[in-house]
């Protein structure tokens, strides 16, 4: 039920305090400090009505009840009213959210003899009484503002108001101190797809530590990925050269018995190139925006080219067919042709499927082969693996690399490749998924 991502959990954790704050001061502050101003201003004013009302209940005639409204209720801001006996009601009137109002009705009912009732609703600028006394009822009406603080509403609103518009500041400016995190993770998330996004360390002291050791940590990688290409390309200039002068050699003897050991020069030769390819793995190849259906398609017409049969489906959408991201062709094109490959070695019918969905590109090719067991397949994509019980090694000179490249390659654009059976042709299905 929490937010998963940092602004969301940040913000909650700015959020809670705030809303915590406002309770408790809510509670403590008009509970007592509001309850107990309204108390000591009800007293006083009960004092003054409990005096005047004890002089109307002594009045011996009107004369002296309107002696008592004029020279004394009037001086002290009270409108005294006299009522029939029929018009005296009961029992308080107050709102819900009169927050002081039970606190004046207690008091005035304590101090004050004869009340019968006490409207707190009816004008909210105005308390009313009715008062029984031996020369009769009466209506006693006097400012609100005598008995109760200032509305404790306004602290609240005003309370609200100013914690709403705080931690609209603070989110702008939580939301700002994301972003430097956003961009370091934008960036290392490109880099584990194969693709080099410029980064510039900002942000926070904490933010700039990691932004200054991800710059260092993915120099270190690709200055040992350039190395090792330029190391394994000496390699490969030094090993052609003696290969090179035996094939000479070999194709200069006179001797009927050198066929075989041109044969093992020749397979020599094509190990070298897979183990470099495997090696290589274009790692200093730029990525690019390509459309997947055009790579498949062309690749398909390569291997029609040079004698396989190949079915390519693509999807129905035009929209589909023409969407395009970031990867690294060549590679690509690599590691869809190995999987074209071993499905045309083992197998007599191949099928290449485009899918795109929202999140990733998925390369499909099945075929009719032997397929790959559930418990060899992890081991099926390891280097210089051949497995003799799934894969009839007769069909093919491989020497283990081609799954391995494919596994590589899709690691490199940080995606997956995928082994399964094939629903269709009942052998292997090769899933080659790659982020969009």
């Amino acid at each position: 039920m929490l937010p998963k991502g940092l602004l969301g959990r940040a913000a909650l954790i700015l959020i809670l305090p705030i809303i915590t704050i406002q309770l408790v001061v809510s509670v403590v502050f008009i509970q007592r400090l509001f309850d107990g101003v309204t108390r000591q201003m009800t007293e006083s004013v009960a004092t003054e009505l409990s005096f005047v009302v004890n002089l109307l209940d002594r009045a011996p005639d009107k004369a002296e009840v309107e002696r008592v409204i004029r020279q004394i209720a009037e001086p002290l801001r009270y409108t005294v009213q006299p009522i029939a006996a029929e018009q005296v009601r009961q029992g308080t009137v107050k709102g819900f959210d009169d927050l002081t109002g039970r606190v004046v009705d207690e008091v005035l009912r304590q101090r004050i003899p004869g009340i019968r009732w006490v409207d707190l609703y009816t004008d909210g600028h105005v308390v009313t009484l009715h008062v029984e006394t031996a020369s009769g009822a009466y209506r006693i009406d006097f400012s609100r503002y005598r008995v109760s603080a200032s509305n404790p509403h306004q602290l609240l609103v005003l309370m609200v108001v100013v914690s709403l518009f705080m931690t609209i500041v603070a989110f702008i400016f939580l939301k700002n101190q994301m972003r430097p995190i956003r961009r370091l993770a934008a960036a290392a998330e490109a880099f584990g797809k194969g693709r080099h996004v410029a980064y510039r360390v900002s942000g926070a002291t904490e933010v700039r530590q990691a932004g200054q050791a991800f710059l260092d940590m993915r120099a270190r990688i690709e200055r040992q990925i350039e190395q090792r290409t330029l190391m394994l390309s000496g390699v490969s200039h030094d090993l052609r050269t003696p290969l090179t002068r035996l094939k000479l050699g070999l194709s200069m003897s006179a001797d009927p018995d050198v066929a075989d050991l041109k044969r093992d020069v020749d397979d020599m030769e094509k190990m070298l190139d897979e183990f470099l390819a495997f090696a290589r793995g274009d790692s200093l190849e730029e990525t690019r925006l390509t459309e997947p259906a055009e790579l498949a398609r062309q690749v398909a017409e390569d291997t029609r080219r040079a004698g396989g049969e190949v079915e390519l489906v693509l999807p129905d959408s035009r929209r589909a067919r023409r969407a395009g991201i970031q990867m690294r062709p060549d590679a690509v094109r690599r590691a869809l042709e190995n999987l074209v490959t071993n499905a045309l070695r083992y197998g007599s019918r191949c099928r290449i499927t485009l899918e795109v969905y929202d999140e990733h590109v998925s390369f499909v090719v099945e075929d009719d082969g032997p397929g790959i067991a559930p418990s060899q397949r992890n081991r099926a994509l390891r280097p210089f693996e051949r497995l003799d019980d799934a894969r009839n090694q007769n069909r093919g000179t491989g020497v283990g690399l081609g799954l391995a490249i494919a596994t590589d390659i899709a690691s490199s654009h940080g995606g997956a490749l995928i082994l399964d059976d094939s629903t269709e042709f009942g052998g292997l299905r090769a899933e080659l998924r790659l982020p969009r």
